[in-house]
């Protein structure tokens, strides 16, 4: 590490989001490139800043500042440079001149005790000079603050967080509880606030440990699906975080509830402990649905007679052709004011789907359709004839930023309701239980609500399993399709993924047009084989580029894991080139022309759709977990990486964002769910039993449109299919929904 002083020269460029800052900093009378985090570093401003110096590849020698501190200036020169830089509103070069002519080096100490005489000064008024001082303390505030925060260990960008968040009221509270910045700063979590507490010494029994760590552990909980736990797997998990006793955990769960920071509920026979919010968001979910179901067509013979007569209308004229269980299905749909329709592949949900539509349509009536992924709503579209948008557009996602900083809202909802007599969601399995939140806050009582989804598929990202929640509970009409139809069946993607659901074998024998295994047991082999599949034989098989050839693979880490697979696709499929710009982020390289997928949902993001002569046609924002582009540009010399996805949406990363972003010629079987490509490739030689299960190869094989090839192991595939045990979801949708229902009925 080494440490510089200079005078802020010129900033070249910032980040008002992140505050990343590029600035010229003089240092002995010579001018240094200084890059990092900086709170608000202006020109004229003196800093001392630690780092080490880095050759960068365009911009040649430069500082990277991993810490620095603010100063002010100790001579009449600087004094006289910072106070006409700007950096004070108010005081130009020549004001700052008389100002230091006048108090030479006392300058500062003036302003600082003695502001009023400021005034002695032509041109300052008794208010001008107390507005200057006022400046200058709040500089200094926010200087101290910084120095304070970094004794421990709280990084540039962290601090500007908290004290943006807190001003000089962080004093006392990293002195009383600093475990309030894991529950009230966004990017501080519970380790971090933990390092904190043990470096001021708060004891690690503290009430105040034990009820944040209690909260982390529900967080984590919400990372894998779950929107509680069992009171005895959260206090075992809790007492293991913290290293304590479990006896230890106890009395501080029961003041928690007395809180509200904890929602206690016994549900079927277990102790269910929520975080008050993911209680609340499932209870409110349930009212809406009940609500939604007040409003429904009943028993009326003629009207089921008219509804008869006109769905044989649109089989007749849209040259449809239902069944029975299909024909009660858009009945159905019309009746009620929620609606399920499941199924597995190659069973009618479709053409279903399209005849409610069809009949929605001849009856007058205005309907939206929405999906949870681009990908799935262009899909959508495609089927049906009719526009359909994912559910965050239909929602009209707003990520602006307001005076009380950023906040996500969508601008539909129970104050400027959806108008439609009917809303057609797909996908549903893909729906965690916060976006269905949203949605039904945005549908009034008498819109029909439609659902469509096979409940096999692997659940949301998010946390719940929506569908699942709601097919079970017996609360609502739904008719699961089971039969598959003629065209599905010379099929051996559909036929082999309804063997796998009923767990029964599967033909391996290479006798298929659309589903080919190849039995390899060596890494480097089935390396080879892909590459050549990819390149090769499969994209004209199948009738698509060899980008839109995907593969799926059960796991993230290991020789077969996304993460290795696509350094090596990518030497293959996008090799570098003197004609590809490049950046080097992570263990990342990020090429012109590579395949990438968003990692987390971004509200924030700006993204636009360019039309004739590079015209932008369509704005918005938000970019979510799964989106799938291509780079089409690298500017190194603006640091922006410029990605176009689905839907033609164009989007600008700067370089020190793009922890958002993976490449994506292998992605996670999980990561695929709601996507549909024309040729898939799943590598399935070993891995963890619990990612090795019959509901993750189903969602695998499912994915594929036109050809599945599976590389690996007979005895791996043997095992998924006989393995049934798929990580259980704590979560409690069913036992609100029956809660309300058993209200009613009392």
């Amino acid at each position: 590490m080494e440490t510089i002083k200079g005078y802020v020269e010129h900033v070249i460029y910032r980040n008002e989001d992140n505050h990343y800052t590029v600035l010229e900093l003089v240092v002995d009378g010579k001018a240094t490139t200084v890059t990092g985090t900086f709170d608000s570093a202006s020109e004229g401003e003196t800093i001392e800043a630690e780092g080490e110096f880095v050759k960068h590849a365009i911009y040649g020698k430069q500082f990277k500042m991993s810490s620095y501190r603010s100063m002010l200036p100790d001579d009449v020169l600087s004094i006289e440079r910072y106070l006409g830089s700007g950096a004070v509103k108010g005081i130009g070069e020549s004001l700052a001149a008389r100002i230091v002519a006048r108090f030479g080096e006392d300058t500062f100490t003036i302003i600082e005790k003695e502001p009023e005489r400021l005034s002695e000064i032509k041109g300052i008024s008794e208010r001008k000079a107390r507005e200057i001082a006022a400046q200058l303390e709040d500089k200094k505030g926010t200087r101290d603050a910084m120095m304070f925060l970094q004794k421990y260990g709280i990084t540039n960008t962290m601090a500007i967080k908290i004290y943006q968040q807190y001003g000089a009221e962080i004093y006392g509270i990293l002195q009383e509880n600093p475990y309030r910045l894991a529950e009230e700063v966004e990017g501080i979590g519970f380790k971090a606030a933990d390092e904190i507490a043990a470096k001021i010494g708060i004891h690690v029994d503290s009430d105040y440990r034990i009820r944040s760590g209690l909260l982390y552990i529900l967080l984590l909980a919400g990372g894998e699906g779950h929107l509680f736990l069992p009171l005895p797997v959260l206090r075992a998990r809790t007492a293991e975080l913290l290293g304590l006793s479990e006896e230890a955990v106890d009395p501080v769960i029961p003041n928690m509830a007395m809180d509200k920071k904890l929602v206690i509920k016994n549900q079927g026979g277990v102790a269910a402990v929520y975080g008050s919010s993911a209680y609340y968001t499932e209870l409110d979910c349930a009212r809406m649905l009940h609500d939604l179901m007040l409003v429904t067509g009943g028993e009326d013979p003629k009207e089921d007679e008219r509804l008869h007569l006109s769905i044989a209308r649109i089989e007749e004229e849209q040259q449809l052709t239902l069944d029975e269980l299909q024909r009660r299905a858009v009945a159905e749909a019309m009746k009620n004011g929620v609606f399920i329709l499941s199924g597995g592949p190659g069973t009618g949900k479709t053409t279903t789907t399209k005849a409610i539509i069809e009949l929605l349509d001849k009856e007058g009536m205005e309907f939206q359709l929405a999906a949870p992924t681009g990908r799935a709503a262009k899909r959508m579209q495609e089927t049906t004839g009719y526009e359909a948008r994912t559910i965050h557009r239909l929602l009209e996602l707003n990520g602006a930023v307001t005076e009380q900083g950023r906040r996500v809202r969508f601008e539909r909802n129970e104050e400027n309701p959806l108008e439609a007599d009917a809303i057609i969601i797909d996908e549903m399995s893909m729906v965690d239980i916060y976006l269905f939140h949203a949605l039904l806050k945005a549908v009034t009582v008498g819109t029909r609500l439609i659902l469509v989804g096979d409940a096999n598929q692997l659940p949301s990202v998010g946390p719940g399993q929506v569908l699942r929640d709601l097919m079970g509970s017996g609360c609502f009409p739904m008719v699961v399709l089971n039969k598959i139809f003629r065209q599905a069946e010379e099929s051996d993607i559909v036929v082999n993924a309804h063997r796998i659901h009923e767990g029964k074998e599967i033909a391996l024998d290479n006798r298929s047009k659309d589903f080919f295994f190849l039995e390899r047991d060596q890494v480097n082999v089935i390396y080879k084989h892909m590459i050549q599949l990819i390149t090769g034989k499969m994209p004209a098989y199948v009738n698509a580029q060899p980008f839109e050839i995907q593969v799926l693979t059960p796991m993230r880490k290991g020789a077969l894991g996304a993460e290795n697979l696509n350094r090596i696709l990518q030497q293959y499929l996008n090799p570098a080139s003197p004609d590809k710009k490049e950046y080097a982020f992570g263990e990342n390289v990020f090429r012109e022309g590579d395949k990438v997928m968003q990692i987390k949902n971004n509200y924030q993001l700006e993204w636009e759709v360019l039309g004739a002569y590079q015209i932008p046609v369509d704005r918005g924002t938000g970019v979510f977990n799964g989106d799938m582009g291509r780079i089409v540009s690298v500017d190194e010399t603006a640091r922006i990486l410029r990605v176009q996805f689905d839907e033609g949406r164009i989007v600008d990363y700067e370089f020190a964002n793009l922890e958002e972003l993976e490449l994506a010629y292998a992605i996670t079987i999980h990561k695929s769910q709601g996507s549909e490509y024309p040729g898939i490739i799943m590598p399935l030689l070993s891995a963890p039993r619990m990612l090795l299960n019959r509901n993750l190869l189903y969602t695998g094989i499912t994915r594929a449109r036109g050809c599945v090839t599976i590389l690996g192991s007979r005895q791996t595939i043997a095992q998924m299919i006989a393995n049934v045990d798929e990580q259980k979801r704590h979560t409690g949708l069913v036992y609100r929904l029956r809660e309300l229902i058993r209200k009613e009925e009392e």
